[in-house]
């Protein structure tokens, strides 16, 4: 049972970049798909992005493309969201979650992380 750690949450500014990193306290993310979403206060939980770890398979969120990138580190059994050009509206909890990779991905059964804050100043 994999269970997913992240890392790297912080305060920076409008157009600063930032790195999140998600390992896994339990077995590998081998045979997982491993995806990145994040809340705001007062909004619904959204799709940020994510990635088969055995296949070449990467999708992103409408508002993250162009600016975030996701991969993956099997020497380390990390996934990573590098973020630029963050704005304001990135505001959020960002959270980990890996689920088996069944070719679909159903993340509700999947297991999350804790989330780690990120908060873009304006």
């Amino acid at each position: 049972q994999v269970q997913p750690v992240e890392s790297g949450g912080g305060l920076v500014q409008d157009g600063d970049s930032l790195r999140l990193s998600c390992t896994s306290s339990g077995r590998t993310f081998s045979g997982y798909a491993v995806g990145w979403f994040r809340q705001a206060p007062g909004k619904e939980r959204e799709f940020v992005a994510a990635l088969s770890w055995n296949g070449n398979s990467i999708y992103y969120g409408d508002s993250v493309k162009g600016r975030f990138t996701i991969s993956s580190d099997n020497a380390k059994n990390a996934v990573y969201l590098q973020m630029n050009s963050l704005k304001p509206d990135d505001t959020a909890v960002y959270y980990c979650v890996a689920t088996i990779d069944y070719g679909s991905w159903f993340w509700e059964s999947g297991s999350w992380g804790q989330g780690t804050q990120v908060t873009v100043s304006s």
